[in-house]
């Protein structure tokens, strides 16, 4: 405590805090932080790190999560390398990856664009139309675009009628060859709102003194997406494109309940798969399971690395 106190002279002057009292003020320091943070943390190592330590453990086990657990070493890799089913869910989701990612972000940053400097007076109702599906869960999407696609009573095969084109009620997601390209619009309609509104966010900071000038020297609207908008804002649309790959290459939400990987795998990735050989009624393998994900987790690591290496962090000035 701070106290006043008489000086040899008779006047009153400030005293320095005693060591008792300043041992008391770190102690509720350390307390707050312990309580602030501490229960975030242990969520953290109990249901984050702890699981995913024991995955690299079970790596090397043939388990069923029921028997009692043998360990193998590295066949579970051997075997995952020669397996035929986990090759062709790794090309699916490269196909996923090489298309979803660029789409959205190019849709979102278009949008984004005439949004902004467009001046719709609609505009504040179009931002609440696209980020709409936003506030919808995963299966609810699912469903809806389950309805656009279905055979019987598909808005979609409604509105080629409309056109004048029958195609004698085709059920879209039977087809092997174009069913995997079939996810990709849902997959757009329900991640791009979020998009959107980050970009807005973005491009309200840059000065409208540069898109002035741009006009005076003629560029077009396109001109200055590109040489304008795009630069500035790259570091926004660098954290954007890594949280899109990471989502597509682990996420198989959607397709588990549209196409449950069919027809005949046409659609399985890689993250649907390792969930059938960990909880698939036939035969549960969790160690198998587990040595995917590790080999997951490998490839998100490395392609962290590769965006970080090939979409450096550019800091643009103005």
């Amino acid at each position: 405590m701070v106290t006043k106190g008489a000086s040899p002279s008779g006047n009153s002057q400030l005293t320095a805090p005693s060591k008792s009292g300043i041992k008391g003020l770190e102690r509720q320091k350390w307390l707050f932080v312990l309580l602030a943070i501490g229960p975030s943390y242990v969520g953290y190592l109990l249901f984050t790190l702890y699981p995913n330590i024991m995955s690299v453990y079970y790596s090397f086990l043939k388990w069923d999560g029921l028997s009692k657990p043998k360990f193998i070493w590295f066949d579970n890799f051997i075997t995952m390398f020669q397996d035929y089913f986990f090759w062709r869910a790794l090309y699916h989701n490269l196909l996923l990856m090489i298309t979803i990612p660029p789409l959205i972000i190019i849709i979102s940053l278009v949008l984004s664009y005439l949004l902004i400097n467009k001046s719709f007076r609609e505009a504040p109702m179009y931002k609440i139309i696209f980020f709409f599906p936003n506030v919808l869960s995963i299966v609810v999407i699912t469903l809806l675009w389950v309805y656009i696609y279905d055979g019987s009573n598909g808005l979609l095969n409604g509105l080629l009628k409309i056109f004048g084109y029958d195609n004698n009620s085709y059920y879209w997601l039977s087809n092997p060859k174009t069913s995997i390209w079939l996810l990709v619009p849902p997959t757009i309609w329900g991640a791009m709102g979020f998009y959107i509104v980050i970009f807005i966010n973005a491009m309200k900071g840059i000065p409208k003194t540069m898109y002035e000038a741009a006009i005076l020297d003629g560029a077009s609207h396109l001109t200055r997406l590109i040489s304008i908008t795009m630069p500035l804002i790259s570091p926004i649309i660098k954290i954007s494109f890594l949280f899109l790959f990471l989502g597509t290459f682990k996420g198989f939400e959607m397709i588990l309940i549209m196409t449950n990987g069919g027809p005949a795998g046409s659609t399985e990735v890689i993250g649907l798969y390792m969930f059938t050989q960990a909880f698939s009624i036939s035969g549960r393998n969790y160690g198998y399971a587990s040595a995917i994900g590790l080999f997951i987790f490998v490839l998100l690591v490395l392609g962290k690395v590769l965006i970080d290496k090939f979409i450096p962090n550019t800091d643009v000035e103005y």
